[in-house]
């Protein structure tokens, strides 16, 4: 047993190693430039500075578009997470394939991708104006922004989404309707409760990705919309003020740990509730 223990602590080291490397050491990087001035000395000011009118303005504009695109995402995912459990086997993997297929490109690629479709000589305007309409303005707008979250993050809504309705018991759904539950109320009393496991960790995984994004909104929104993601590459890349840079950083780090703290506790309580129901059955 103790020989077994070694060998498993000996192939760990390679990870150990790794998340020092990649994790713990850029954090804590990150923590101290943001909590020191240029000159080392200990100051609050950096995070402070999130109060600024343009960099408070670029937080509350990140946190409503990524609200709205993780919103989005769910409206989509979930329908289609269904019907793709209802599907027949070969046509589940078919479309599985087609939605996971466009993950495997870079993300710059898709996303440039969009720039070209988007613009005032992009495909659709192109359309547009071939049949006698005016041409829309659709780049560097707020909904190209979030219409570039919604298409590089709906995977990650997606499949925690359909893991949990694939592995919910048929006998439980079939059970409800036995019962007399109609297709309303075992959506809203079997499967919907059944599946929030899934559903706070496809939040979780858009919410996050969309809040911290510097990407999308650079080409989307071509440089006039900016988010709190963009103006920390800024500091880092333009301005060269790593102390401003991470401490703003940090403040995008508590709204990341808040999420995750719900995220955790609502599946707890989810766990919970379902334990105890199966002690109450049983």
């Amino acid at each position: 047993m103790t020989k077994t223990r070694r060998i498993s602590g000996f192939l760990g080291l390679p990870f150990v190693f790794w998340a020092a490397a990649f994790i713990i050491i850029p954090l804590l990087m990150v923590v101290w430039y943001g909590l020191t001035d240029e000159n080392g000395a200990l100051t609050f000011a950096n995070i402070a500075a999130i109060a600024q009118p343009a960099h408070a303005k670029a937080l509350l504009l990140a946190l409503l578009l990524s609200l709205l695109a993780t919103a989005v995402c769910f409206l989509l995912a979930y329908p289609l997470c269904m019907f793709l459990v209802e599907a027949q086997k070969t046509s589940n993997s078919f479309l599985t394939m087609l939605l996971i297929v466009p993950m495997w490109m870079n993300f710059l690629l898709r996303t440039y991708a969009w720039q070209s479709i988007l613009e005032k000589t992009g495909i659709i305007n192109t359309f547009l104006t071939a049949i006698g309409l005016q041409p829309l303005r659709l780049i560097n707008t707020n909904g190209a922004i979030v219409l570039g979250m919604v298409y590089n993050f709906l995977p990650f809504m997606v499949l925690p989404i359909y893991n949990v309705l694939e592995d919910i018991d048929k006998n439980v759904i079939n059970a409800a309707r036995d019962l007399g539950a109609n297709g309303r109320q075992t959506f809203l009393k079997v499967i919907f409760p059944l599946s929030l496991p899934g559903v706070i960790s496809g939040i979780t995984m858009v919410f996050i990705p969309a809040l911290t994004t510097f990407v999308v909104s650079s080409l989307l929104g071509g440089g006039k919309i900016l988010l709190i993601g963009n103006v920390i590459e800024q500091e880092f890349m333009v301005a060269y003020d790593w102390n401003l840079g991470s401490g703003l950083s940090l403040v995008l780090l508590l709204f990341i740990i808040i999420n995750v703290v719900v995220s955790v506790i609502s599946e707890r309580g989810e766990e919970e509730l379902r334990r105890r129901k199966s002690d109450a059955e049983a």
